[in-house]
């Protein structure tokens, strides 16, 4: 267990749902917050960077770090792995730095296990056809990964009842500006 003195918060979400750009605006609104950079076997997507977005490291690499206790959590998902490293994690929250984590359902789950007070929540789309549109968007799946995609949707919103919180993203700034009420109210004692 942590004696952490930062709050750790998780944010969760099917892909497509607009986590990342969640997550940007929420670091450059909460200037004492850092983002844990996940490690990822898969390949970069075009305009992603070594160190802001991922750690790309060699599958051989993660199995090794999963073998020394080095992730918080992590999970396999479309053929790759994912991983939150302890390290970084522990040594920020004892420096009284918030930590976001943006992982997904089942990583969340050992979060909460290891991290009882850590503060979970879930970004939902409007609807699922909006969901889809945001997937074909993206243009970086083909039309079988984005099923897969919407399956796996499927079931991360029915683990929605295990977070604090579900936020539906249908206006980017208030989406943004209810979370920040959320971990304000965190932080002053307030459910």
């Amino acid at each position: 267990m942590s004696n952490a003195k930062g709050t750790l918060i998780v944010i969760s979400g099917p892909s497509g749902v607009g986590k990342g750009t969640v997550v940007d605006m929420l670091l450059k609104r909460l200037p004492d917050a850092v983002l844990s950079v996940s490690c990822t076997t898969r390949a970069p997507r075009e305009g992603e960077r070594e160190g802001k977005n991922y750690f790309f490291i060699s599958k051989e690499t993660f199995l090794k770090m999963i073998d020394e206790g080095g992730f918080l959590e992590y999970s396999n998902h479309f053929e790759n792995y994912y991983g939150t490293p302890r390290f970084f994690v522990e040594q920020k929250l004892a420096e009284n730095k918030d930590v976001i984590l943006e992982i997904d359902v089942d990583g969340a789950q050992h979060i909460r296990d290891e991290f009882p007070e850590a503060l979970l929540l879930m970004i939902t789309p409007p609807s699922r056809e909006e969901l889809v549109r945001r997937l074909k968007m993206r243009g970086t799946e083909d039309e079988v990964l984005i099923e897969k995609r919407l399956q796996r949707a499927d079931y991360e919103l029915s683990r929605s009842k295990f977070y604090d919180y579900t936020i539906i993203n249908d206006d980017l700034e208030e989406t943004v500006g209810r979370i920040l009420k959320i971990i304000e109210n965190r932080r002053n004692g307030i459910k």
